[in-house]
């Protein structure tokens, strides 16, 4: 593995602040190269798309450049990548396309586990068209969620499950291929949020068996969007509402108005630098995304470790969920100090870890949080030893 983290922290501007940031999981910071490729796409030549002007070509591929970047990201086809504002406009987007065709006795499943744009819009979808919501629960000692708690929630009258990739608050990484077996033994579709999970893992769409998987730019890397990809055969069988002038192209059916191209550059940036991240990755940018990601899960676990080992020294530290399978990813209290006032302490001494729910309202109500939440510490690719030292040390200090 050639995961040089001193070397990779040079390309954040940010990191030149002091400040040890464990925010990433509500959107990390940003490489200058991406801010430059947007800078750049920006001053050149740029209108809506086409193939005649060189301000319409210039929209054209970036447009292509940045459907194929995210195709390589995550092991899809570019002809299925569907651009959006954030992955919560899309879902909204695709729950009211995919229930046109629920109705009253149709039934789906979301988890407690998930955030709240992945639970949400698919209830209200449903309550729109009379279908059956039904709830598959995370186990609250460990923080799992399996395969059997899904299963449990299927029968004939499934028509579509949606789980998170990775939990966002306690880490937990379901069994997504043994979840889409199940969920296509029922013959439902199966989606997947990838938010949390994209930034810490190697993405391998197929192997998961996800019909559709989003994720967010900002939470790895890049600029403010998020994209959802699907099987273009997929795409093209379901029909959503349009201007009437606009296309009924895939992918293009799904996307709406004129597309920020300077943002799409940016992200396509942010997937070349995460290609980027091990020094010694060669070959297509598919693999050599493959490696780094690699490189960078092993390079958070062996940190991670490192974190839970300190951390479990702070007095009155608790933390919630204790999958086998996480992204490093800690949510906690400090004994019974509020956990906004810990925040704040950390803030003091320049150090990004919030307090909240984070949007996983669901899973920090039935931990017994409430809607007020807890501590959450992420880890990110520019993540230290040094800074993991800082946030123990000052959690000592607030704990006493």
């Amino acid at each position: 593995m050639a995961y040089n983290v001193e070397k990779i922290r040079e390309d954040f501007p940010s990191l030149q602040s002091g400040t040890a940031y464990f925010d990433g999981p509500g959107g990390s910071q940003t490489p200058s190269p991406v801010a430059e490729a947007i800078k750049a796409a920006l001053l050149a030549p740029l209108s809506n798309r086409g193939v005649t002007t060189a301000s319409e070509q210039n929209a054209n591929e970036i447009t292509l450049n940045y459907r194929a970047a995210v195709a390589d990201l995550v092991g899809g086809a570019a002809g299925g990548v569907v651009y959006g504002r954030s992955w919560t406009q899309l879902v909204y987007d695709f729950s009211r396309t995919l229930s046109k065709s629920w109705g009253p006795g149709d039934e789906i499943v979301v988890s407690n586990l998930d955030h709240d744009s992945n639970i949400r819009p698919w209830i209200q979808a449903a309550e729109s068209r009379g279908a059956t919501v039904r709830w598959a629960k995370f186990d609250l000692e460990t923080g799992e969620l399996s395969v059997e708690a899904v299963a449990q929630q299927l029968t004939s009258k499934t028509k579509f499950v949606s789980v998170t990739g990775a939990s966002n608050v306690l880490g937990t990484k379901p069994n997504l291929a043994g979840i889409s077996e199940e969920v296509h033994k029922a013959g439902a579709l199966f989606a997947v949020d990838g938010v949390h999970l994209t930034p810490h893992s190697p993405i391998d769409v197929q192997a998961f068996g996800a019909d559709f998987f989003g994720f967010s730019s900002y939470k790895m890397l890049g600029p403010h969007c998020g994209a959802m990809i699907a099987k273009p055969a997929l795409l093209e069988s379901l029909r959503n509402d349009k201007l009437l002038p606009s296309t009924m192209d895939v992918p293009e059916r799904f996307e709406f108005g004129t597309l920020p191209y300077e943002i799409m550059a940016g992200a396509t940036a942010a997937i070349d630098y995460t290609a980027s991240l091990d020094a010694e990755a060669v070959g297509t940018r598919r693999e050599r995304i493959l490696m780094s990601m690699k490189s960078l899960e092993e390079y958070e676990k062996d940190l991670f470790t490192y974190l839970l080992s300190e951390i479990a020294m702070v007095p009155g530290f608790k933390s919630f969920g204790h999958a086998t399978d996480r992204t490093p990813t800690l949510f906690f209290q400090i004994g019974k100090k509020e956990s906004v006032a810990i925040y704040k302490a950390l803030a003091a001494e320049k150090i990004n870890a919030p307090a909240s729910n984070f949007y996983a309202l669901e899973c920090s109500r039935v931990l017994g949080l409430g809607d007020l939440g807890a501590v959450r510490a992420g880890l990110a690719p520019y993540s230290t030893h040094e800074d993991v030292d800082r946030l123990v040390s000052a959690l000592k200090k607030i704990a006493d």
